[in-house]
């Protein structure tokens, strides 16, 4: 108890108080008398706080859908890849490697792919031979597609039967380039100075973005025509989901047990969860973009609140005549300042939360607002209210009974 207080006490006089409701009855009360000026100044605060929620809740959508591609694919894929000599030229697979991995134990399936050089493939023998829209060749494994876990956008993939023959099955953005939208038809493409018959397109590759852009044809037909020789270029390999480190550490030396160091095994999902974690640095960085936008916010609250002490002299000195302490004064417009912020707040993650959502409709991904945001949304716009109070607050409280109402 202060010394005025217990004077008081003392004197049988009863102490000004100022209950909670009160206060936030007051608090409403100067607000409202200015309901445009107290929109503009809570609009700063919501856009951005509108701005830092939309920014996290985006990245989150998108992690989130990232580590869902992560689920349903899986992360026992791992791929084999010859790597460079000590000279730098490189390293070549023996043609034993897949029939080796396949008997390992815990491995579920493998898959390889045999590059073709110097071939090119066109829609028809009369386009430029230099216009090959980037689109590689390779001979693939009839169990390439079960290894990737991809799918089929139409037809089907090589099999034992046709891959002896001319037949050719193209990745998503091969077919867009030549211009083939469906396998049906007998469909054919000029690929080394031979037609091939379209069997089958592929959906886009999830994993392996590089498959995208290739043309794939059967091993046989491959070393028929092109002189192919059936060393892998690239092997994929579905382990078993609980030994997908004890396979990875035996792929090399079994797949070529004369040189293990040259062999190169990775794990595709390991760069989709990197990709993941780099979302979530960039976040950090547009989320100081958002502060910087509370900042000013905080400093149009400020402005605005002093603006009122100024124009509100005659109120305040009446309140300080029927009783009101400073510390009363004080805590009303500090009351104030934290009311409309903690409104900007709120306003601010619906803003926030429906940006997200429409962005989340747009790229077919899942509406995902981190419930920090939730919570801390309209808590930071109530602690920066306080703040950009505080001064005007303690300007409010400075001014005598007898100047305020003399100014009047």
């Amino acid at each position: 108890m202060t010394v005025a207080a217990a004077g008081a006490a003392a004197a049988g006089m009863e102490v000004a108080r100022l209950p909670p409701h009160e206060l936030f009855s007051i608090a409403v009360g100067g607000l409202r008398t200015r309901r445009l000026r107290a929109s503009l100044s809570a609009l700063g605060i919501a856009i951005g706080i509108g701005a830092m929620v939309a920014v996290v809740g985006i990245s989150a959508s998108s992690q989130a859908k990232l580590l869902a591609t992560i689920d349903s694919l899986g992360t026992n894929l791992l791929t084999i890849s010859p790597g460079q000599t000590f000279l730098g030229s490189s390293e070549v697979l023996p043609d034993t490697s897949v029939p080796m991995i396949l008997h390992m134990p815990n491995v579920l399936n493998a898959a390889a792919l045999y590059q073709v050089s110097n071939v090119s493939v066109l829609r028809t023998p009369y386009v430029p031979s230099q216009l090959t829209g980037g689109i590689g060749v390779d001979a693939a494994d009839p169990g390439l597609v079960t290894a990737l876990s991809d799918q089929m956008a139409s037809g089907r993939f090589l099999n034992t039967t046709n891959e002896r023959f001319p037949t050719v099955v193209l990745g998503a953005q091969a077919a867009s380039i030549l211009q083939i939208p469906s396998s049906n038809g007998h469909l054919q493409v000029y690929l080394g100075g031979t037609w091939f018959t379209v069997v089958g397109i592929m959906k886009p590759a999830l994993l392996d973005s590089n498959l995208d852009t290739t043309a794939f044809i059967g091993l046989p037909v491959a070393e028929r025509l092109f002189k192919v020789q059936p060393n892998p270029s690239e092997i994929y390999v579905r382990a078993d989901q609980d030994h997908v480190p004890a396979v990875a550490n035996l792929l090399a030396p079994t797949a070529d047990p004369q040189n293990p160091d040259g062999v190169q095994v990775s794990r595709p999902s390991d760069a989709l969860e990197a990709r993941a974690a780099a979302k979530g640095q960039f976040t950090t960085l547009l989320l100081g973009l958002g502060a910087v936008a509370l900042l000013v916010g905080a400093i149009g609250i400020a402005n605005i609140m002093v603006i009122s002490v100024l124009e509100r002299r005659g109120e305040i000195g009446l309140r300080r005549a029927l009783g009101a302490t400073k510390r009363h004064i004080t805590i009303q417009f500090l009351a104030e300042s934290a009311l409309l912020a903690a409104l900007g707040g709120v306003a601010g993650l619906l803003i926030g939360a429906i940006a997200t959502l429409v962005y989340a409709l747009a790229r077919s991904q899942p509406w995902v607002v981190p419930l920090y945001a939730l919570i801390a949304a309209p808590v930071a716009g109530f602690a920066i209210g306080a703040l950009a109070g505080l001064y005007p607050a303690s300007k409010a409280a400075r001014l005598s009974p007898t100047e305020a109402l003399r100014s009047t």
